[in-house]
């Protein structure tokens, strides 16, 4: 017979309210149609603001571990995702307006932002690569869906089309990554990996190949240099006020995969992947700040610089 252990619940209360409230104003934006689009961006702001709060008062200091370990509440993931609700409220108060004026200012926009930052808030707390995907996903289909907000426009919707492309590719980049760890090491869970490698009982060759797709798939959702061709086109062709989501909290949820899946796992092969980091940085800092000077348009600038 299985033994079935109840989780601590107490450690994901964060991401369980966001979760529920994003059905409340789904389900409340369906009913009140009238006074929909007020009504969704004030209950995902104020989800916002108690998101943080919650996270404040279930910070504990000490690494918890729960969910059969696929879930970590630390320090690190505390303040990133405090970042990530302050980043997204932000983007969202500022881009009301530009929404309002082109009348694309609808309920389905704040749920789409709520739902990606609980994709975000799982990549946070995964202690586990499976979690972590999902969170990926979670996050991205929410993004693809909103640069293609403005139906009307035909850039958006080509932005749109490869960002999904492009998105599925890294995706698959990443998958295989893992695919490739888990047949060298034997374990999807950071802390399996990194006592893998300590050991030195995993599979070096596989175990290196899987490395080089990671670290792809992560350069791909920070957009840096070569994986770069998707983030000036999305940037340009999507509405401002998704460029302006799309440019802060994302990022951060990238850092936190780079920094759980690099630094957690893969320490002890760090000479390896430090090497690629560093060139991807430096061509990312010269080819971007080159590129930037040619542009005709703001948001290709930004996006390069």
């Amino acid at each position: 017979k299985m033994n079935f252990v109840v989780p601590d619940f107490y450690p994901a209360a964060a991401e369980i309210f966001v979760a529920v409230m994003a059905l409340v104003i789904m389900l409340a934006s369906t009913f009140a149609r009238s006074i929909a689009r007020n009504l969704a961006y004030l209950l995902t702001q104020a989800t916002l603001i108690a998101a943080a709060f919650i996270t404040i008062f279930t910070m504990e200091g000490e690494v918890v571990l729960t969910f059969s370990n696929l879930f970590i509440s630390d320090l690190l993931g505390d303040v990133l995702k405090l970042m990530i609700y302050f980043s997204t409220a932000i983007a969202l108060l500022y881009g009301r307006g530009y929404l309002a004026d082109r009348k694309i200012d609808k309920p389905e926009y704040y749920l789409l932002a709520l739902l990606m930052t609980l994709g975000m808030m799982v990549m946070v707390t995964a202690n586990h690569m499976l979690p972590m995907y999902i969170g990926l996903e979670m996050m991205s289909l929410a993004l693809y869906t909103m640069v293609a907000f403005d139906r009307d426009s035909a850039r958006s919707t080509e932005a749109a089309m490869k960002y999904f492309v492009l998105g599925a590719l890294a995706s698959g980049l990443l998958l295989y990554g893992m695919s490739m760890v888990y047949g060298a090491t034997g374990t999807l869970e950071f802390s399996g990996v990194a006592q893998a490698l300590y050991n030195q009982t995993a599979n070096q060759t596989v175990l290196m190949f899987g490395v080089v797709f990671l670290v792809a798939g992560i350069c791909f959702k920070l957009g840096v240099v070569p994986f770069h061709m998707w983030v000036p086109d999305v940037y340009q062709g999507a509405p401002t006020a998704v460029t302006l989501v799309i440019a802060t909290a994302p990022k951060l949820a990238a850092f936190a995969m780079a920094v759980r899946l690099l630094i957690w796992a893969l320490f002890d092969i760090a000479e390896e992947w430090q090497m690629m980091l560093m060139l991807v940085a430096a061509a990312s800092i010269v080819l971007g700040n080159l590129a930037a000077i040619a542009q005709q348009n703001i948001k290709r600038m930004l996006a390069y610089s």
